[in-house]
This record gives C-alpha cells, sequence and structure tokens, in this order.
C-alpha cells in the first residue's frame, strides 16, 4: 500500500534521515472522555483510520461527521537499526485540538492548538532497533469555545462553517538526532538593501559548546555563493551574516521568485559534523511608502484571493502535495498574484510550494470559536508558533492574527478584547519586524499604528462600491455598517478591500428553487456572462482607485454549501480563466501613478 503524503513534510530544515509513519493506525472514538480509565493506552483500538486525514473525511476511512469529542489512535513502529548511536524524536505536524503522546506506556509530550506540530523526545524512552507503541489521544471539543477556524459548532454545516477537523491532521513522522545536540529552526532575515541573510542558528545542546561551531554554505544555481562560519559557544544563538556579491544577487520576486540554497552544520572541535541540515531562502523585502506597499522597492498591486484550504473528501488535509500546488496555479491562471491564507494555518508544504511560484500571502491564524474572556494566553501562544515556524518564507508579506471582530463593547474592560488585539498585534512585530501587521481584518480597527488598514465590502452594485470607497483619497476609508462604533479613527495607513465579491455560481442549481443552503453574496447571476460582467466591474473599481494597494476575491473555491468559489469544491474550471485574468489587469496610467524608486533594490 502506499503511504498516503509521504513527502518530506519540513522543507525549511531538511534532514537526510526519516521515518514518514503516515498509513493505517488503530483507531478508536472516546464518546464519554472514559478512554484512560478504561485502558485504551494498554489495549488495541477498534477500528483502523488512514492517517493523515482525518476521521470526518472520506480518506480517512472513517467517515464520522458527527462530534468526535475524543479520539485515541495506536501504532506499533520499528525504529531503524540503522540509526545507532543517534536520539530519535517523534514529529506532529498538526493535531486538533489537544494531543497527549505516550511511547510504550510513558507520556512524552503534550500540545494544545490545532494548527501548529508537536515534538516528543524518545531519549530514554525508545532505541534505534527497539519496536515501540506509539498512542495519541486528541480532545476536540467544538462546543467549548477555542480558536477552531471555519469548522462547525453545530452538529450540521452551516452559512460559512464547515465540517470539523478532530485529531491527527498532518503528517506523522520519526527522526533521528545526534545525541550531544542538533540545529533548530533558524530564522533567516533577507536585508536586501546591503545584498545579504541575517541568519540566527540557535542550538539544542546536551553537552559542552566550547570549541564548536556552525558553518553555513550559501548556493545558487551556479554552485557556491558564500560562506560563513560563527563559534557556537559565543550566544545562545549562533548569529552571523551571508554576505552575497554583487554578481551573484539575485531578489525573490513575484515574476523571478528565485531561492537560495543554505546548508548549515554544527562541527565539533575537529571540524567534524555533528548535525547537518538543508534550508533555502529568497531575498525579498517588503516596505511602506505612503499608502503602498512595496515588493523589493516595487509598488505591486495585490490581486489577493480568499483560499480557505479545504477539499471535498479530506477537509483541511490536501489529499496530495500535488494539489497544493495546484490551487496556487488554479489562482495565478485567473489572474492572481497571491491570496489571504483564510482562517487556517497552511501546511508548511503549501508556503513551500508559494515561494517556488511567486505567489504571495497573508498568513493568518484561526481565531473563529474563540471567545474573547478568557483563554487569551492560549491564543496568542498558538499565534507565536505559527510566526515563528513560518518567519521564513519570503511568500509570507504580511501577518494577520484575527478577522471580522468587533473591537469591543461597553463592557471591554471587563472582556478584555482591546488587550488580545493589543497582544497579538505586538507579538507579531516582537517576532518579526520586517513585514506589515494588519490588527484585525474587515470589521474594527482598535491598533492607532496598525502597519496597515483594511475592510470587507461584498457591496455587488459597481456603483455603490466606488461610493463606497470615494471617501478614502480624503483619509475617510469605508468601514463595515457597525464597525465606527467600535473602530479607532484611520490614520492614513496602506489600505485594501480585504474581502469582496463572493458572486455565487452553481449551473445545476440555478433552475432549482429549493437548493439547501447554497449561497453567495448578492443577487444570483442568471448566466456565466452576467457573473464575469459583475466579477469585471467590481475589480474594475477597486483596481482603478490609485489609494488602494491591493483586494481580496471571496473565492478561490467552492466549500460545501458556500459557492461562490471561482472553481468548484473538486477544482473543476466554472468559467475561462483567460476572462477572469483580463478582468484584472490595473490600467496602465494608475500602475505607473504608483510605481515607485527601486531605492531599496540590491544592485
Amino acid at each position: 500500500m502506499n503511504v498516503p503524503r509521504s513527502e518530506y513534510p519540513r522543507p525549511q530544515l531538511v534532514r537526510d534521515q526519516w521515518l514518514c509513519l503516515n498509513g493505517t493506525w488503530e483507531f478508536e472514538i472516546d464518546t464519554g472522555d472514559s478512554g484512560l480509565e478504561r485502558g485504551l493506552l494498554q489495549r488495541p483500538l477498534r477500528d483502523r483510520i488512514l492517517v493523515p486525514f482525518c476521521p470526518e473525511s472520506e480518506l480517512s476511512g472513517i467517515g464520522n461527521t458527527d462530534f468526535l469529542n475524543v479520539v485515541w489512535y495506536r501504532r506499533e513502529v520499528d525504529i531503524p537499526a540503522s540509526w545507532q548511536g543517534q536520539s530519535v524524536v517523534l514529529h506532529f505536524q498538526a493535531v486538533d485540538y489537544d494531543a497527549t503522546v505516550w511511547v510504550n506506556g510513558k507520556e512524552v509530550g503534550r500540545h494544545r492548538g490545532g494548527m501548529t506540530g508537536l515534538t516528543c523526545d524518545l531519549t530514554g524512552v525508545a532505541e534505534p532497533g527497539q519496536r515501540v507503541t506509539i498512542v495519541v489521544r486528541a480532545r476536540d471539543d467544538h462546543r467549548q469555545p477555542k480558536p477552531s477556524g471555519k469548522q462547525s459548532g453545530k452538529y450540521a454545516n452551516h452559512g460559512c462553517h464547515y465540517t470539523r477537523t478532530t485529531g491527527i491532521w498532518q503528517t506523522v513522522w520519526l527522526e533521528p538526532l545526534p545525541t550531544r545536540g542538533h540545529l533548530r529552526r533558524p530564522r533567516i532575515t533577507p536585508d536586501v538593501a546591503h545584498g545579504r541573510f541575517h541568519v540566527q542558528a540557535p542550538l539544542h545542546t546536551r553537552g559542552p559548546r566550547k570549541g564548536t561551531r556552525v558553518l553555513a554554505i550559501l548556493s545558487d544555481d551556479r554552485g557556491v555563493v558564500c560562506e560563513a562560519s560563527v563559534d557556537a559557544s559565543s550566544s545562545l544563538t549562533p548569529t552571523f551574516d551571508l554576505d552575497i556579491p554583487t554578481t551573484r544577487r539575485r531578489l525573490w520576486q513575484p515574476e523571478d521568485p528565485f531561492l537560495y540554497d543554505i546548508k548549515l552544520s554544527w562541527l565539533d572541535e575537529a571540524g567534524n559534523i555533528i548535525d547537518t541540515v538543508r534550508t533555502y531562502a529568497g531575498l525579498r523585502s517588503v516596505t511602506i511608502e505612503g499608502k503602498a506597499v512595496l515588493i523589493n522597492g516595487r509598488s505591486i498591486f495585490q490581486r489577493l484571493v480568499l483560499d480557505q484550504g479545504y477539499w471535498p473528501q479530506s477537509l483541511m488535509t490536501a489529499p496530495s502535495d500535488e494539489a497544493l500546488k495546484q490551487d496556487i496555479e488554479l489562482s495565478m491562471e485567473a489572474g492572481f498574484n497571491g491570496a489571504r491564507l483564510h482562517q487556517k494555518v497552511f501546511e508548511e508544504r503549501f508556503l513551500y510550494w508559494a515561494d517556488k511560484l511567486g505567489y504571495l500571502c497573508w498568513g493568518e491564524f484561526s481565531d473563529w470559536g474563540m471567545h474573547y474572556i478568557g483563554p487569551a494566553a492560549t491564543y496568542i501562544t498558538q499565534w507565536l508558533e505559527v510566526l515563528e515556524r513560518d518567519y521564513n518564507h519570503p511568500s509570507i508579506i504580511g501577518w494577520c492574527a484575527l478577522n471580522e471582530t468587533w473591537g469591543g463593547t461597553i463592557n471591554d474592560a471587563i472582556d478584555g478584547y482591546s488587550e488580545l488585539v493589543l497582544g497579538t498585534f505586538l507579538a507579531a512585530k516582537a517576532m518579526d519586524p520586517n513585514r506589515p501587521v494588519l490588527d484585525a481584518s474587515g470589521w474594527a480597527h482598535r491598533i492607532a499604528d496598525s502597519d496597515v488598514w483594511d475592510c470587507h465590502d461584498y457591496e455587488q452594485d459597481p456603483e455603490k462600491l466606488t461610493a463606497n470607497h470615494a471617501g478614502l483619497a480624503a483619509g475617510k476609508p469605508y468601514v463595515f455598517p457597525a464597525g465606527p462604533i467600535h473602530s479607532i479613527p484611520y490614520q492614513g495607513q496602506p489600505f485594501f478591500v480585504s474581502e469582496f465579491g463572493g458572486i455565487w455560481w452553481n449551473p445545476e442549481a440555478l433552475s432549482s428553487e429549493n437548493n439547501g443552503e447554497s449561497w453567495g453574496y448578492g443577487q444570483r447571476p442568471r448566466s456565466v456572462d452576467e457573473f464575469l460582467k459583475r466579477f469585471t466591474s467590481q475589480c474594475a473599481v477597486l483596481l482603478e482607485n490609485e489609494h488602494m494597494f491591493g483586494y481580496c476575491y471571496t473565492q478561490l473555491t467552492d466549500v460545501f454549501q458556500e459557492q461562490n468559489g471561482l472553481f468548484t469544491f473538486d477544482r473543476k474550471r466554472k468559467f475561462d480563466s483567460a476572462a477572469l485574468r483580463a478582468a484584472q489587469v490595473k490600467p496602465a496610467a494608475i500602475e505607473r501613478s504608483v510605481d515607485r524608486p527601486a531605492s531599496a533594490v540590491a544592485q
């Protein structure tokens, strides 16, 4: 049997030795969360599931879409004997929501949060050459407040809420690491003005660092470009620069998404390799000038599409690596140059393909489902994990942790919403001072110095849409009708309409008076021509507004009952992509008026 999703799951930190544990696992639903008392940790489980697909999905082999508040997994694994002399770690790319992991009956890890990973060190528990038993319990009560994104809190799908995801939904894998310690995920910051990368190379060590060093080798398609070496004992996080000779400098940009390869090695006192990993980086800057957001010193109108990241048979997990790449290619084919990765933290493999294809992404979080009274610490902790994991991707050009929030009430001092907005904003700015941060998308804005500003506007009439945004030139942007009650005044930041359109189209349901909850925004068009006319006119309104730096159309694909995608849920074309692309051509006069000199571009 072929192992599903067998590609290496972590392209930003690659080691040659690893063992994919996707495939068939034992599985059992624990209706009353009594499994620990009933001995599920010690005995085989009743059912079988195909990991990494969640039990609600068809591809998992379970397909149970009821509330699965607690589920258990079990698998026996032979650790390769060839890993002798090394420590073994167990990785879960993502488990939704509250995970506990046991190996050979001993607890080895816990993690709360469904969008980021968990790593369990098996030192002292399991050794190479042994057979081990891995057991996972995942708690995921969707009736309780927690960050869950678009996952439905009701039994059935409704509105813009979709089938839930419970338990393991990304790759599980083993990896051997040197017993002395190992390299952790580096932080790589491009410095376009000086033609270099600033690298922080944190180490996890179990012994002395004195006399050891970290060596980095940067390469391009012609071979080695430069290298740098630093004393590993000089700080807790060895830091250095990779200076690129002028003749070998090449920017990462949408039309030419060039990536440099980087090999990092930790060397002992005699120069022998303790640990080595491969990664990559793009030389790219994001800056702000007036109302323009610049990529490498150049204004690029951001023609974004809302991407929910769901598939009909596998839900939040892409059915294949090729499916991740295909979504980007379909979007670009239709004329978009990027996406809002909406209410979900996308798989690292998606961001890898975005890096490779030159696709501009706004990284978000799954804040829906979170009540703002109470577990703010949990929320911000999970948001910090996202920022740390995805910092290096050149395709990510901005961050936003919150979506369509009211911004507080008369009880704001009690409910703590403003503190949560400030906390997520400051967390993003502290973790990443090199990308713009939007405080909250769509409705109410609470941070005066938010780097950018936005609104959501699903007005379907182009004349009314134009009128809504006519005040932007005078510093009076459109705000969602209830937004002014809760928003602080606009401060002149770069502005974009981060949701618009959402036009319904389903020709099979067009003639039916009863087509369930199928929906989109506005009055339904009666033909493809009518749809394209509306799409073109709406895009034109925003493209021709010289005070905007971009827009985001809702949405890339249908998702269950929400049938306002440009492609069907199973990725079939609804429209001629050439027509969609032609509708998104910015008038040359407007394009020239927002161009900026590429003063920050390395020469």
